[in-house]
């Protein structure tokens, strides 16, 4: 009998308890699925072709990461690489971002640690697809911080799929991106969270986050200035608080001094230009700081006088630092700004002054196409994301659309950008969505539960209930409006101090909750067919994702792919040439090509090389393009002074290959004759056209890059048609007097030369001298400049 009594007496278990316990655990088991579906659908270059590393830069980050695995931190730092840039050599630790390396290094010693035998480039290989899946968990939290846990899931799996993301991020694709991008919305998140909460702890976890992107990328710098737009953003609509200034005066204290610490950025972190608006913003929010605070202390009439004692001094101030900071500025040539962000804020600035970077095709201007490519219906949804963060606008939403539209500018300027704008145009999206979704099951939800509670009188009256449903909606929204209006009527009279923010509450809360009751009740037909568009457009996008992930965005650079009636053709030119100068060069031996093609060299071929992918000196890169540029015999001399003994050009006229060296040979030129006056572009073209055929003009047929690429060419089809450029080439018959032809891989993609020593051209003089002839007693001239 007691224990009847005492079950009857236990509570109830509480259902909204129970509800939020299950749609916890249904979201993170969601999650999980979005980090593997993230994870997953960058495997397709493994799955098709092999487990190898990707394009350009991913090899000297996979050749730092073995050399970091092999000796250890303290040799990574002191490491000076004499196998590049000869004879200038790189000192390594101090001019490479170290983030993802050190990454990847950690994820090798644990998993060895834990008696898993992982090699150093099978964890380079997998690390993107593994920060994809954090990426897209803290776009989750990024979203929900702002719009709540539906728009934040939908936003995740959406950046899982995104094919702009997915084309950095791939298995093999081991760039500073794969890190960059989770620690850039990371570091974002916690700039929000700190700024609803207020909490210290969140915001000096937001400064070690920022630490880790200045570690990971030199984008970091899209971070310390869009955070002070943002702060700025704040400041001028009223909307400052204790919270935001919790937000920045960390970041800005404790990232500068953080980011100091990484030698490639070391005291750039207060000296240049990309930096002087965080400061700026710093003092800003100071003042801003101090006015709130002396408002509290002092009556309305000394606030008065104070206020005019702080204008002033803070004018004299501000004076102060901008004049310090104008001479800064006007003492550096370029402004105190980088090439890279010259050209972003002046998109015409690297094709007139810097050709090396113009030069780069991921520094070129995106098309419209490239956005539908990367983006796709995600352009279409954004709009509406953007309508969505108004109703109502917060910090947190003010500060997702700040971030889209500096993203959308950069990303007009710079198509590698297309990367910053990914997660921008994915968190809108999602809020759209969720937000679209949210109306439309609502309404149904409701429409529904009517059919049923007024089944009987639907059916008898059919005509008079299935009036307007907006009708229906406009009275109840009246009626729970005016509910809500007695509501929200304060019970006293305000103070004067807080009179205009009651009266805002009082007149915004009944406006709010009318406009969402008027857009929340749909008609029943409208809603099904709503859900059943979004749910369409949603696969349309899910089976764009997975081709982009599966046939444009997974062929790995270095092995090529073509396919054709008689099926897919595999051209493995680039691994054939770099094993046959492993293999038949000595290891002191050094290459020149262009600079597109020495990371690969070094890390494949393990040879020296004059120039590389780092492009630091463009001097030297202008030497190997005046070489290329120049004729046979002062090509020659260049390569000699430079202890150069082989030559590599990429060649692609027998097989279709565009990106080959006679194609970007037009910027060996430009960059070339930027250094050396006496190398000009308009001899190398034909009433302003680039050609190589019989029209060319005889520079363009004498130069050193047409011979090495088109030597024997003609004994291929007796021809000589190059099927880039779609015609016969201008001179097919020709030998080489200063070097000879010692590899051509099997497809004519890379085509190997050997100077030849200069005792061959010198032997015919000494058998004079030996036959009795007498030696001229003129003295000999002084010997040529190979650079003029």
């Amino acid at each position: 009998m007691a224990e009847t009594e005492a079950k009857a007496a236990a509570p109830a278990p509480d259902p909204g308890r129970l509800r939020n316990a299950f749609g916890g655990v249904l979201c993170a088991f969601t999650l999980i699925l979005i980090g593997v579906l993230a994870f997953s659908i960058r495997l397709f270059s493994v799955i098709k072709y092999e487990s190898v590393i990707h394009e350009f830069d991913p090899y000297f980050n996979f050749r730092v990461t073995q050399f970091l695995s092999k000796n250890g931190i303290y040799e990574f730092w002191n490491w000076f690489d004499d196998r590049t840039w000869y004879p200038l050599g790189r000192v390594i630790g101090g001019t490479v971002y170290p983030g993802l390396t050190l990454t990847a290094g950690s994820i090798w010693w644990f998993v060895n640690a834990l008696n898993i035998p992982l090699s150093v480039e099978t964890v380079c290989v997998f690390t993107a697809p593994i920060f994809s899946a954090f990426a897209s968990w803290a776009t989750y939290l990024l979203t929900k911080e702002a719009k709540g846990t539906g728009a934040g899931l939908m936003a995740a799996a959406i950046l899982a799929m995104v094919p702009s993301y997915i084309s950095r991020s791939v298995a093999g694709s081991y760039d500073n991106e794969a890190v960059a991008i989770f620690a850039l919305v990371f570091t974002f998140y916690l700039y929000v969270k700190t700024l609803n909460t207020g909490s210290l702890f969140y915001a000096t976890l937001n400064a070690l986050s920022y630490f880790y992107m200045v570690c990971s990328w030199g984008g970091y710098t899209f971070i310390i200035n869009l955070i002070p737009m943002h702060v700025l953003l704040c400041i001028v609509t009223g909307r400052y608080s204790s919270r935001l200034y919790i937000a920045y005066a960390p970041l800005v204290i404790l990232g500068t001094l953080l980011a100091a610490l990484v030698p490639v950025v070391g005291f750039n972190a207060v000296l240049t230009s990309e930096h002087f608006a965080s400061f700026l913003v710093f003092i800003i929010l100071h003042v801003v700081a101090f006015v709130y605070y002396i408002k509290g202390l002092l009556t309305p009439r000394l606030f008065k006088m104070a206020m005019t004692l702080v204008i002033t001094v803070g004018m004299a101030v501000c004076f102060a630092v901008v004049a310090i900071l104008v001479a800064l500025v006007a003492s550096s040539p370029t402004k105190g700004w980088s090439g890279r962000s010259l050209s972003l804020l002046d998109p015409t600035y690297a094709s007139k002054y810097i050709p090396i970077i113009a030069s780069v095709s991921e520094h070129q201007p995106p098309t419209w196409p490239s956005y539908f490519m990367d983006i796709n219906v995600l352009a279409f949804l954004v709009p509406a994301g953007i309508i969505s963060c108004f109703l109502p606008l917060s910090d947190a939403s003010s500060f997702m659309v700040l971030y889209l539209v500096t993203a959308v500018y950069f990303s007009g300027v710079m198509v590698r950008l297309m990367l910053v704008l990914a997660p921008a145009a994915c968190i809108l999206s999602g809020v759209a969505l969720s937000s679209a979704f949210d109306v439309l099951t609502r309404s149904m939800k409701f429409q529904i539960s009517k059919l049923f509670e007024d089944g009987s009188a639907i059916s008898g009256n059919g005509s008079a209930e299935g009036s307007s449903a907006s009708t229906v909606n406009t009275n109840s929204s009246r009626n729970e409006s005016r509910t809500e209006k007695s509501e929200v009527v304060p019970k006293e009279k305000p103070s004067r101090k807080n009179r205009k923010k009651e009266k805002e509450v009082t007149e915004s809360v009944p406006v709010k909750s009318k406009k969402e009751k008027r857009l929340s009740v749909l008609p029943l037909e409208a809603s099904v067919v709503g859900t059943l568009l979004l749910i369409v457009l949603g696969g349309f996008y899910v089976v764009h994702c997975v081709w982009a992930a599966a046939e444009a965005y997974s062929a790995p650079s270095i092995v090529l792919t073509s396919r054709s009636r008689e099926g897919t053709h595999v051209f493995d030119d680039f691994r054939e040439a770099y094993a046959w100068l492993s293999h038949n060069t000595d290891v002191d031996d050094k290459v020149a090509s262009w600079w597109d093609y020495g990371y690969q060299t070094t890390a494949m071929a393990n040879r020296t090389v004059i120039v590389d992918n780092n492009t630091w000196n463009n001097t030297h890169i202008a030497t190997v393009g005046t070489a290329m540029s120049s004729p046979e015999k002062a090509a020659w001399e260049i390569f000699d002074s430079l202890d150069v003994k082989y030559v590599l050009v990429v060649f692609g006229g027998l097989v279709g290959y565009p990106s080959d060296d006679i194609n970007k040979f037009l910027w060996m030129v430009r960059i070339g004759g930027g250094e050396f006056p006496h190398i000009k572009e308009p001899d190398y073209l034909r009433d302003g056209q680039y050609r190589v055929d019989a029209q060319a003009t005889p520079t363009m047929l004498n130069c050193l890059m047409y011979k090495l690429c088109y030597y024997r060419f003609v004994e291929t089809d007796g021809k000589g048609f190059d099927r880039v450029r779609g015609y016969e080439i201008g001179k097919k018959h020709f030998k080489l007097t200063h070097f000879e032809e010692v590899f051509t891989t099997h497809h004519w993609m890379v085509r190997i030369y050997k100077l030849k020593p200069q005792k061959n051209r010198v032997r015919g003089k000494l058998r004079k001298l030996k036959s009795g002839s007498k030696p001229s007693s003129t003295p000999s001239a002084a010997r040529k400049n190979p650079w003029q």
